[in-house]
């Protein structure tokens, strides 16, 4: 079996829609396979990546559309003619981030892609690179963008190491609310711990109280009996369970 090659990513800032028709063309004809085209609106009549589905659009290539808003039965539709070779261009918003595997598809062209956080990115990116031959990803973006935007997209660019842009992202983004529901930013004050650089640290303490629970589950021994007491006194003074260091 060939070895999967890593796809290539590359940043692109637009002059306008015709780079973006002709991204994608080139390298559908190229490698004559599928390519996904994403964009965040999905209207026809607006300047953009599905303005292409407009049936008024001359192209020499057949493009499949699905969005959110598709019935079911015409999303399956949509999707089967381009996983068959059908329709050459899937544009899409990001309703196909999981669950879609099309190996024969080479492309991933998103637009906008500022607008993407830096897992989302990943996930997308994710939907080629599945089959043989070399497969590409296009981040288009706006001429200003800044400069926490530019540092996501260059590690995008620079790497496909998911567990590396997964640590990326906790340390640009900030681990979220462990008791609410924010999933970004530290609304929580530890006192010792930083949870974007201390992970192996809180991971070898979470390892340290599961060796102990599960040689002394009641906390009978000496031992467990004495961090029983103190943990008794802890949760006799704290209320707010985040403040936990």
């Amino acid at each position: 079996m060939a070895k999967k090659e890593a796809v290539l990513s590359a940043a692109v800032c637009p002059e306008g829609m015709s780079l973006a028709q002709w991204q994608v063309q080139l390298r559908t004809q190229a490698a004559r396979k599928g390519a996904f085209a994403v964009a965040d609106l999905p209207d026809k009549n607006v300047p953009g990546l599905f303005s292409v589905t407009n049936p008024k659009t001359r192209r020499n290539y057949r493009v499949a559309y699905v969005h959110g808003k598709l019935k079911p039965e015409e999303k399956d539709y949509q999707m089967s003619i381009f996983a068959s070779g059908e329709a050459q261009i899937l544009v899409s918003t990001t309703v196909i981030e999981v669950g879609v595997n099309v190996p024969n598809a080479t492309t991933m062209l998103i637009e906008n892609a500022e607008r993407f956080g830096l897992s989302q990115l990943h996930q997308l990116r994710g939907r080629v690179g599945r089959g043989e031959g070399q497969s590409y990803c296009i981040l288009m973006t706006k001429r200003k963008i800044s400069g926490d935007t530019r540092k996501r997209l260059e590690l995008m660019t620079a790497t496909t190491d998911g567990f590396a842009i997964a640590e990326a992202d906790m340390q640009m983004r900030g681990p979220g609310d462990i008791e609410g529901t924010m999933q970004s930013g530290i609304p929580f004050d530890l006192h010792i711990a930083n949870l974007s650089t201390d992970g192996q640290v809180v991971q070898m303490a979470r390892d340290a109280v599961c060796d102990i629970l599960d040689a002394d589950p009641e906390l009978a021994s000496p031992a467990g009996a004495m961090l029983a007491r103190q943990l008794a006194r802890l949760g006799s003074r704290i209320r707010d369970w985040s403040k936990i260091s």
